[in-house]
């Protein structure tokens, strides 16, 4: 059972330092934050806000109601400021700029809502930034569409393009914090990771309840639940239609992992979803893998795979049952979660193995960036788990991950290990060292490391 304490605030000190040292700064400056819906942006905006900032939270409203919001929200700071009626942005950051005697930044959160209304206020705000003179307020603009706070600062032909001071990123947190998030033990954080992937809101949500299986019920499955068309609302704050992504996350997600497959099933030319595929990886939704010591970009063997659990999650055990979950069928897909959830826990299990080389001791030795590898081996096709080079090029270190009960099994998995690694084509005569990621912990001996769940997680934090 998940521990019913308050969600803290986790591991978002280097953000919050740097929003603290910007908003202790001079105005006529510009922060931007960004990142996808609920990892806590809004929150980290309040955390850091003082008696020298204005937080604003933007809504769909029309333009001049929403200048009339924040002209209310800014009488609670310059006395009357209210009384007037502004009738664009301009006039309302000018006379706000007059009216101040300290410096004073404004937290515009949702800041693509104002834009959708007032296309002209990155403009605006760039007019302002570069105008001459002392400046009294600064800028930090929030946004969850991903694109088009990207665009607003990051694309060279934008207004604002160069002139933030920090452009801050929020992804989802590192998999290491849902232990103190659910206050639960290893294994079963790592289960709860699989379904929730690194979202706080998620963790927030899935504490009120007694097991993972119990929020995924009410959440996930019912159709009320409140995360049940989540990644519908993700894909559209982001792009002016769901429709494309969802088909290709759901091709993916159903096993379709490379491009032609995923173009035959689509009835597309492979080269026209080339842009939407590589729009989800800037995302972070999908991730593109290749055979170790193979290039992303050159191999033929390259795969597409989902790269949020949550996703994943959804695209496993959801979308293939909507209408059955429309009417309000939930057993038969219990069921179903039930004699797969293994399977797909094992999946994330194997990846959460890969991020963790690079930043534990394995065999002695420290390692570069771990991958998957399948191709021809000695005498037949092979494939492993996790590969990686040690840092002085001179070993290899091959492994696979686990995740079952059945601790008893190490010694099999490891004598199977052994004999298979010693017909990997990429060796090359260098040092092998081979290592278990598994569930269970078990001592194997002979040569071979086990890696336990608690030394994932403590590292990936």
């Amino acid at each position: 059972m998940f521990s019913a304490m308050k969600l803290s605030f986790l591991n978002r000190n280097e953000e919050l330092r740097r929003l603290a040292r910007f908003l202790a700064g001079q105005g006529g400056r510009l922060a931007v934050l960004y990142g996808r819906r609920r990892c806590g942006k809004s929150t980290l905006i309040q955390q850091v806000a003082t008696e020298r900032s204005l937080y604003f939270l933007a809504d769909q409203r029309d333009a001049l109601l929403q200048i009339d919001a924040l002209a209310a929200e800014a009488a609670r700071t310059v006395s009357e400021f209210a009384s007037a009626r502004y009738l664009s942005w301009d006039a309302l950051f000018a006379t706000l700029d007059a009216r101040l005697d300290t410096p004073l930044h404004l937290l515009l959160d949702e800041f693509p809502y104002l834009v959708a209304a007032s296309p002209e206020l990155p403009s605006l705000v760039q007019r302002y930034l570069d105008s001459p003179g002392e400046k009294r307020l600064g800028f930090l603009l929030c946004g969850s569409s991903q694109r088009m706070m990207q665009g607003l600062v990051l694309d060279r032909t934008a207004p604002l393009f160069g002139r933030a001071e920090e452009i801050l990123k929020i992804e989802p947190l590192r998999p290491g914090w849902i232990c103190e998030a659910l206050g639960a033990e290893s294994a079963a954080a790592i289960e709860a990771y699989a379904v929730w992937g690194g979202v706080p809101r998620y963790w927030e949500l899935a504490r009120g309840y007694g097991s993972t299986q119990e929020a995924v019920r009410d959440l996930v499955l019912d159709r009320r639940g409140v995360l049940h068309d989540e990644p519908v609302g993700l894909l559209l704050d982001d792009l002016r239609t769901a429709g494309q992504a969802y088909s290709l996350l759901s091709l993916i997600g159903g096993g379709c992992n490379r491009l032609s497959e995923i173009a035959g099933r689509m009835g597309r030319p492979a080269g026209s979803l080339t842009r939407p595929l590589s729009n989800l990886i800037d995302l972070g939704y999908v991730r593109k893998e290749a055979p170790f010591a193979e290039a992303e970009r050159s191999s033929r063997r390259t795969l597409y795979r989902l790269n949020d659990p949550f996703l994943a999650f959804h695209f496993r055990f959801v979308q293939p049952h909507r209408s059955l979950l429309e009417l309000g069928v939930v057993e038969p897909v219990e069921a179903r979660l039930r004699e797969e959830l293994a399977a797909h826990v094992g999946g994330v299990w194997e990846t959460l193995a890969r991020q963790s080389v690079p930043l534990l001791e394995v065999g002695g030795l420290r390692w570069g960036a771990a991958s998957r590898w399948w191709g021809p081996g000695v005498g037949g096709p092979l494939e492993f788990d996790v590969v990686a080079e040690s840092l002085d090029r001179k070993s290899v270190l091959i492994g696979e991950a686990r995740w079952s009960d059945k601790g008893a099994d190490g010694r099999r998995w490891a004598e199977q290990l052994r004999a298979r690694a010693m017909r990997a084509p990429f060796v090359g005569g260098r040092h092998v060292v081979l290592a278990l990621w598994l569930k269970k912990p078990w001592k194997a001996g002979d040569g071979v490391e086990v890696v336990s769940p608690e030394a994932v997680l403590r590292v990936l934090r």
